[in-house]
């Protein structure tokens, strides 16, 4: 078939040509001719019919189009304006075709004269890009042809003062010169007033100041340059006289340029609460809706504070970042002075502090942890505040003094006597500082009266917590010592003679500057006493590098006693240290394994370091500091290096045993509780349609954090240091750090993800492994019933194994594998030695030793006392056992493939005894958040568990709780809270009764746990919680009681202390058990419902008083919506502790919308206009405040930058491009119009207000259709701020709104 040719477009074409010759032939005749051009217009008519009879179609589209491109440039002449304004006139052309023709050519004409794009650098040119460049060329110049003028006067005015009087006998030719110069000088003076009036009456067009803040959102740099002139210009009025008589002008000037600066856009309270209030109300921003000085409007920080604290919350960001940036944007949007905002972040902190004053025992770490947060990490992150206030000064913005509001804070605080209390275990450590601010005191007075023998007393003072907290502000240079001499702050309680020597608190650490050993007693002293300054520090790294055995041991411990924990002015230093010991090998080497004699000649001082990092407290100060993916990486080597070192034992002076055993033990279990206890969020592991994706991928996520920040530089040495203090890490080398990099850990890894799909035959796979598992045997079963017995399989390719005892014999299901023993064959010198083989290889085989007395002891020949026993021998001799051991557990728990065994006291231990008590007291702890359960444990039932469940809690207690099982404690700890997640719910209440008659001690913390674990799947119970959150503190009375209720609020939610079950309090309890919950993404819909259902409480409140006239008696709708706020920032901050940004995009893209659409539907009885306009404001209230609280809302204030500096963008430009779908019909819209109207109103006017930078990654057509209905609705204003911030590609837009 032959192809088809090609369309031929040139008969168009060249008719179109031939138009336009014979248009011009007639046009340029009748202007040589002197026609008249209405009668040039008529031929012109003519020549567009191809033919007499042809009768052409006008307006034509043709015509335009030739007449416009001769008239722009070819044939530019009066005569063809004249002639195309007839062409208008008489409908020839389409007018506003016309225009659009000589839009772009005009503007192309006004860039090529004055060369806009070149200077300005912009590649897209349009009108309004033209038209605002054009005025902001025309302003310069004219600022510029004053400043000449100016100059040139000022010049010639000097020129005549130095020149002094001229003589009498004066020239003529110097007469008319001198008129000629005072002429000059008159025009100039002139001239320049002449274009100060220009200036002045276009920049007092809103026109000319909507395109000056244009360029300012837009083009800073031009902007700027404009504005240096202008005060310039100013500069030079105030310093001549003679140019004084133009001082109001330049001021009016000024003060239009300034306006066209200030892109603060205030929402107008007529327009936002709509007929209920008229004209005449003051225009006050936000003031009855901000409510800034209110408690409430801070929860998020008492949230973040406690819920960083539950230490199962990993942030890729310190504690510090966050916390920062969590500052700046209530600060922003509760429009609060700076005095106010550090006055809220330290009563939250205070408060933290104040709710663990009697800790709970438990593996939780309560006060040291909350101290730090206190003393170190708000600190920290007014630091990191201050810092960019002076940036900012140093760039020549304007800034208030953050510094000094600082300081009047501080000195306010002293009115929270109560909040200042010290809790008992830094009672002596606020003494002290009382006292050392009472010395300097005592001694200024008395060296001021002349008085030289005051060093021989010594005056006592009672402290608090102010005394520490500003001993932490004057450490990293935020305050100075004139905070000793504030009134009030130093209260002495006595003068006492006391000895010289006495007079140093830091004696022990003077002395070991001055060159003391490190003897046992001073190792002791200094354990216990925080180092003073960072010197003491650098000297410390220094002898746990390069010491004797004996001095790198010590050292390490020192490090890790008081100083990290106590030592809160130097604690960001001692955690970077400590850090640094952890790896010297990474960070002076490449991140490989490296050479086993480097880590041989380390191995004291890390054993020593290691083994103190086991307390909780100090992981979680770890995690504070955003430390996390730094140790796991530093502890990765060691683990690969250690687990393959053969295990000698090295003796310590102290009389303690080290070998590669116990070093390994320790890294490797430190790490497993790191991966384990800080793994990724839910949004890590959550896929788009809410199911799970590898929720074991948690070290690849903390190496993938860790490397990105040393790829964008972001060490936190390098940002929380004082300008006056020496960062000892500057010359810190990191190397990216990947699993692959270490290949038994790799192994391991991998084959934990796997585990519970594979088959414990695959682990079988080489008599090495055979081998290994045969010598564990040996030692696990020394203790057990001496009699022979073996573990043989049928045969090579049968998956059952027979287990023979020489008393009895059974069959059971086991490996494919061989292990096999005889206890008698060995010789005393192997049972006392064995096994000596490196730790990664025991780890390997300990998976088959389970499975073989697992199966023996199902099945017989091996007793519930023997397992446990042996377990503890395996763990005794290597403690990274326990690893494996939880590891094969859970998977057999997981698997469901064991029978229950009875917990009847003979066997296995019995929870019986404290079973009934234990539900008691978890119903009362629910029953106290309003938590209601139906279905309890049967009575009649006897208590069973699955046997690899009953062997892991029979081992479990144990263990002592003592510093020596710490490690083990801690590991075992959060697998038992895990393993509740797997078990139904009344399983962990058959745990936790078993464990609180072993653990007294832990007994309210297991009753806790308990009580936590019932939320892993109900829901029910998860809307219930929420629900009791809402009303702890919001409060059950009415509008005008809520704000006179103590009972309510942050002490309503979180309580005054979270050690005291009996008087739980639902925020702890939510924050504690929202990261156990499987369905998080329930938590977004829950909250939004409740947030509009408290909203109609409240429009139902308001409404229910009459007639809406304002009077007295009657809450005002500005009460109203206040509250309305408290609801929406309660939910926002509740709903981003619990998710952060994937639950925050998941309100944004489905929950909202949903509600937004549907929720007249779903309603039964009819709304009145009030609570609709409550609602709409309500949801944009809640969609604001969560993304503000996770994205930020300026530059500089995003909390999750590391992760969810994308997202922010993403959502708010997909819900802005929802809203332009409804409005433009694209969705039906089925809610109440009241409410919709309200919604997009105040959603948009929250962001243009407070959150600029999320509207230009918006589309233009969305921007556009959004602010059409805006000004439907009479938002003019409001629809313009959107456009002024739609980025270049809007500057038209935002001109042509103006029309």
């Amino acid at each position: 078939m032959a192809a088809s040719p090609p369309l031929d477009t040139s008969p168009d074409t060249s008719a179109t040509s031939d138009l336009e010759r014979r248009v011009m032939e007639t046009v340029m005749t009748s202007e040589t001719r002197g026609v008249p051009p209405w009668l040039c217009a008529v031929k012109v008519a003519q020549c567009c019919g191809n033919d007499e009879t042809d009768t052409p179609g006008f307006p034509n589209a043709d015509l335009a189009s030739i007449m416009v491109s001769n008239l722009c440039f070819s044939h530019n002449t009066p005569y063809m304006w004249k002639l195309l304004e007839q062409s208008m006139a008489t409908k020839l052309v389409y007018p506003l075709h016309v225009l659009a023709l000589l839009t772009s050519r005009i503007t192309k004409s006004i860039d090529d004269t004055l060369q806009l794009s070149n200077t300005n650098r912009f590649e897209n040119w349009d009108l309004g890009m033209a038209v605002v460049l054009f005025l902001v060329s025309a302003i310069s110049s004219l600022l510029d042809c004053v400043l000449q003028d100016w100059g040139s006067l000022v010049a010639s005015q000097c020129q005549l003062v130095n020149e002094g009087p001229q003589s009498m006998d004066v020239d003529v030719n110097s007469n008319l010169s001198n008129n000629k110069s005072k002429h000059l000088e008159l025009l100039r003076q002139n001239h320049a007033f002449a274009a100060l009036e220009v200036l002045e009456n276009m920049c007092s067009s809103k026109y000319v100041k909507v395109s000056l803040r244009l360029v300012h959102l837009n083009m800073s740099e031009s902007f700027k340059s404009l504005f240096q002139r202008l005060e310039l210009l100013q500069a030079q009025n105030s310093s001549h006289e003679s140019l004084l008589p133009a001082h109001n002008l330049l001021e009016r000037l000024f003060s239009h340029v300034k306006d066209a600066r200030n892109t603060d856009y205030r929402l107008k309270r007529r327009h936002l609460l709509g007929h209920v209030f008229g004209t005449g109300l003051a225009d006050s921003p936000l003031s009855h809706l901000i409510c800034a000085g209110r408690t409430s409007c801070w929860i998020p920080f008492d949230i973040f504070m406690e819920k960083v604290m539950d230490g199962k919350t990993f942030c890729p960001a310190s504690s510090i970042e966050i916390l920062t940036g969590l500052t700046k944007t209530l600060q922003i949007v509760n429009q609060a002075s700076w005095h106010e905002t550090f006055q809220a972040l330290w009563i939250s902190a205070l408060r933290l502090v104040q709710r663990a004053r009697e800790p709970m025992a438990g593996p939780v770490p309560y006060i040291e942890s909350r101290l730090s947060m206190l003393l170190s990490i708000v600190p920290l992150s007014i630091a990191l505040l201050l810092r960019e206030e002076s940036n900012a000064t140093s760039e020549g913005i304007s800034a208030s003094s953050r510094k000094q509001s600082l300081v009047a804070c501080l000195q306010s605080l002293t009115q929270f006597s109560r909040l200042l209390h010290p809790p008992e275990p830094v009672v002596c450590a606020a003494n002290d500082a009382a006292t050392k601010a009472a010395i300097v005191v005592t001694d200024f007075n008395m060296a001021s009266s002349n008085q030289m023998m005051h060093r021989k007393y010594l005056t006592k003072a009672v402290g608090n917590l102010l005394h520490l907290m500003v001993e932490s502000c004057i450490a990293r240079d935020l305050i100075d010592t004139s905070a000793y001499f504030w009134p009030g702050y130093v209260i002495p309680c006595n003068v006492a003679k006391v000895p010289d020597s006495l007079l140093s608190e830091d004696c022990p650490w003077l002395n070991f500057m001055q060159g003391a050993p490190l003897a046992v007693s001073l190792q002791k002293v200094l354990i216990n006493i925080p180092a003073p300054s960072v010197t003491e520090l650098k000297k410390l790294n220094h002898l746990a590098l390069h010491g004797s055995d004996e001095e790198r041991s010590a050292a390490a411990k020192i490090l890790c006693g008081a100083s990290l924990a106590r030592g809160w002015r130097v604690q960001e230093h001692v955690v970077h240290i400590i850090v640094r010991l952890l790896s010297p090998q990474l960070t002076l080497r490449s991140p490989g394994i490296g050479d086993a004699n480097f880590y041989l000649s380390h191995m004291n001082m890390l054993a020593a370091l290691l083994s103190c990092l086991s307390h909780n407290y100090i992981i979680q100060i770890l995690s504070l500091y955003g430390l996390v993916p730094d140790v796991v990486a530093a502890l990765m080597p060691l683990c690969e290096a250690f687990g393959l070192l053969p295990p000698p034992s090295i003796s310590q002076s102290t009389g303690e045993e080290v070998s590669p055993y116990s070093v390994f033990s320790f890294a490797f279990l430190f790490l497993l509780r790191l991966c384990k206890y800080y793994g990724p969020d839910k949004e890590f592991y959550a896929s788009s349609c809410g199911g799970p994706v590898r929720p074991d991928l948690k070290l690849d996520f903390l190496l993938l954090m860790r490397n990105s920040r040393i790829q964008k530089n972001t060490t936190l040495s390098n940002k929380y240091y004082a300008n006056n203090v020496a960062d000892p890490f500057h010359d810190l080398r990191c190397h990216l750090v990947y699993v692959d990099s270490f290949p038994k850990l790799r192994d391991w890894y991998f084959e934990n993800q796997v585990y519970l799909t594979s088959n414990l035959s695959d682990e079988c796979n080489g008599n090495r492994k055979r081998e290994v598992a045969n010598k564990i045997l040996i030692l696990v079963c020394r203790n057990m019933n001496k009699d022979e017995w073996s573990v043989s399989s049928s045969s090579s390719n049968s998956s059952s194994s027979k287990i023979t005892h020489r008393s009895s014999s059974t069959f059971c299901s086991s490996t494919s594998g061989s292990i096999s023993g005889s206890f008698e064959s060995m010789s005393g010198d192997e049972i006392q030695g064995l096994p000596h083989y490196p730790a990664w290889e025991l780890l390997e085989a300990v998976p088959l030793v389970l499975d073989a007395i697992l199966n023996a002891c199902a099945y017989g020949p091996i007793s519930s006392r023997d397992l446990t026993i042996g377990l503890r021998d395996l763990v005794e001799f290597l403690p990274a056992s326990i690893a494996a051991i939880i590891r094969y557990f859970k998977a057999e728990i997981t698997r469901g493939a064991w029978n229950c065994v009875p917990l009847n006291g003979i066997d296995w231990p019995s929870p019986a005894e404290a079973l009934d008590s234990f539900h008691l007291e978890v119903k009362e702890v629910l029953e106290r958040v309003s938590i209601h359960i139906q279905n309890w444990y049967p009575q009649d039932l006897q208590p069973m568990l699955p046997l690899p469940l009953a062997a892991f809690l029979s081992l479990s207690i144990t263990f002592k709780l003592d510093k020596k099982s710490e490690y083990t404690r801690g590991v075992i700890g959060q697998a038992i809270e895990n393993y509740s997640r797997y078990c139904p719910w009344p399983i962990m209440l058959t745990v936790g009764a078993l464990l609180i008659q072993k653990a007294r001690r832990w007994h309210d913390f297991v009753v806790f746990l308990g009580a936590r674990s019932h939320f892993t799947n109900d829901k029910d119970s998860v809307h219930q919680l929420l629900c009791s959150c809402f009303k702890s503190f919001l409060g059950p009375g009415s509008l005008v009681s809520k704000f006179t209720t103590s009972s309510n609020g942050v002490v309503g939610l979180l309580g005054e202390s979270v050690c005291d079950r009996l008087a739980m309090h639902p925020g702890i309890l939510f924050l504690n058990t929202c990261h156990v919950f499987r369905a998080p993404r329930y938590f977004s819909e829950v909250i939004c419902k409740l947030v509009v259902d408290w909203t109609s409480k409240l429009a139902g409140e308001w409404n229910s008083g009459g007639p809406t006239q304002l009077k007295f008696g009657q809450t005002s709708l500005a009460t109203a919506l206040c509250e309305v706020r408290r609801v929406a920032i309660l939910g926002a901050s509740l709903l981003c502790m619990a998710g952060r940004s994937p639950l925050v995009q998941y309100l944004f893209e489905e929950t909202a919308p949903t509600f937004l659409l549907s929720m007249h539907e779903e309603r039964s009885k009819p709304t009145t206009w009030i609570s609709s306009m409550l609602e709409g404001y309500a949801i944009s209230y809640l969609l604001f405040f969560s993304a503000a609280i996770v994205w930020g809302v300026r530059a500089g204030t995003a909390p999750d930058k590391y992760r969810s500096s994308d997202m922010s963008p993403y959502a708010i430009k997909n819900h802005l491009g929802f809203i332009a779908n409804v409005v433009e019909g694209n969705i039906v819209l089925r809610s109440n119009p009241d409410m919709w109207k309200a919604h997009v109103s105040s959603f948009v006017g929250l962001i243009v207000r407070f959150a600029p930078s999320w509207v230009p990654s918006t589309k233009l057509d969305a921007l556009k259709k959004i602010s059409d209905r805006l000004r439907g609705w009479h938002e003019y204003e409001l629809a313009l701020s959107l456009l002024e911030l739609g980025g270049i590609s809007a500057i038209e837009a935002a001109l042509e709104s103006l029309s």
